[in-house]
């Protein structure tokens, strides 16, 4: 007897645990589409990201929704988040954090408003003050130009027929007043991700980025979560008048980070500093007494400043360009974008800067300072019938004459 007892509990207790298996199960079935849910992360696959519901299972949603444009998971095992019920396959509980145009998204929309979910919408066209966007199917909803988080190189145009992430600024009527943000989640996105560049941005790191914009000052760079600034003097060595002489949209480029200032949320860059210093050579390049060519880039009242090489200009002073006459402004004797024949008077490679004279100047200078120097010797040695400096002169010219 106390067998059979025994062998009706055993059955009974198997029973009973089949009878909490069903219940469960039929909870589980029971669960409405729409339905929010804070659950906790149990694991990741190549696919998918599996929820903790209690006692009542396990959840899934897709990998996508926490994938950024790098390829990331930006969540990890243990994390708590919000997500919605969709369906029920093979058993399966199906969940998203974003609500759509699946079952129950429309009545999902003021908890998504008024729990800052983002909801999925197609921009249907293009109206006056922004954008249409259906949402949850078929719910019209309202996207401001100032609200739709455009980049430098998007077009308003190429906005129509994509499908993004928004956020419910607004919910009135019952759903039938709706204004979206698409900014708000990149501003987030890009929090975020500056955040994380703060452990790993250094000034004096070399990166790449894209550039996004040219300015009259200089260059925007993306270089991942936020944009950097190449100031005009910072995009040769040579003198630049006009950035996109050197740079053009969407164009890549390897840059080095000079300064940050996150407080300002400031980068800026440079692109020269990638490129060969011209002036590490140059004091073999232009040692002291050559003659070189050159092209006048500029004018100034106290001389002109004549390019040698890209990045390397040196200064003819105004005293020596009169050829012994006083001259009140360079360009008495020279015009900006002439060529002309220059000498090497000094070069301070420190302090960047080299000295110059007017090469036909400077010759005919070095020829009467060679004259004087012969008469002198001519002098010392033959007191008698040498003739004057004049003579002497006079002979020299006659014979580079002839």
């Amino acid at each position: 007897m106390i067998e059979e007892k025994d062998s009706e509990k055993e059955t009974g207790g198997e029973e009973d645990f089949a009878a909490m298996l069903e219940q469960s199960m039929m909870k589980r079935e029971k669960r409405a589409p729409g339905q929010a849910v804070d659950t906790r992360i149990v694991s990741i696959s190549s696919e998918w990201i599996f929820l903790d519901l209690g006692g009542k299972g396990e959840g899934y949603l897709d990998k996508k929704e926490f994938t950024n444009e790098q390829g990331e998971v930006t969540v990890k095992v243990g994390d708590t988040i919000r997500a919605y019920f969709v369906s029920t396959q093979n058993n399966e509980l199906l969940f998203t954090t974003k609500v759509g145009a699946g079952p129950g998204g429309r009545s999902q929309l003021e908890d998504a408003w008024r729990n800052g979910i983002s909801v999925e919408g197609t921009v249907a066209k293009e109206v006056k003050g922004g954008f249409e966007v259906k949402i949850a199917g078929n719910v019209r909803a309202f996207c401001p130009f100032s609200q739709t988080g455009l980049g430098r190189e998007e077009k308003q145009t190429d906005f129509v027929g994509k499908t993004l992430a928004f956020r419910i600024a607004e919910y009135a009527e019952n759903g039938r007043n709706i204004v979206l943000s698409r900014r708000v989640l990149l501003d987030e996105e890009r929090k975020k991700a500056r955040l994380a560049l703060r452990d790993t941005l250094k000034e004096g790191m070399r990166v790449r980025g894209r550039v996004t914009s040219l300015q009259k000052f200089g260059a925007f760079v993306n270089i991942g979560a936020i944009e950097g600034l190449i100031p005009i003097s910072e995009a040769a060595w040579s003198r630049t008048e006009k950035i996109s002489d050197l740079l053009s949209m969407g164009q890549e480029v390897e840059v080095i980070i000079k300064r940050i200032d996150w407080d300002k949320e400031r980068i800026s860059l440079s692109l020269k500093d990638t490129l060969q210093d011209p002036w590490e050579n140059v004091a073999a390049a232009y040692p002291a007494g050559s003659y070189h060519p050159g092209k006048v880039a500029r004018l100034t009242p106290f001389g002109a400043f004549v390019t040698l090489a890209d990045g390397v200009d040196g200064l003819i002073h105004i005293s020596k360009l009169g050829a012994g006459k006083r001259i009140s402004h360079p360009k008495e004797v020279l015009k900006e974008g002439q060529s002309v024949e220059v000498k090497i008077e000094s070069v301070d490679r420190d302090n960047r800067k080299i000295s110059l004279s007017l090469a036909a100047i400077s010759r005919e200078e070095d020829e009467a300072a060679e004259t004087l120097k012969e008469y002198k010797q001519r002098e010392a040695g033959e007191p008698q019938g040498m003739g004057t400096l004049g003579d002497l002169l006079k002979a020299k010219m006659d014979q580079k004459k002839n």
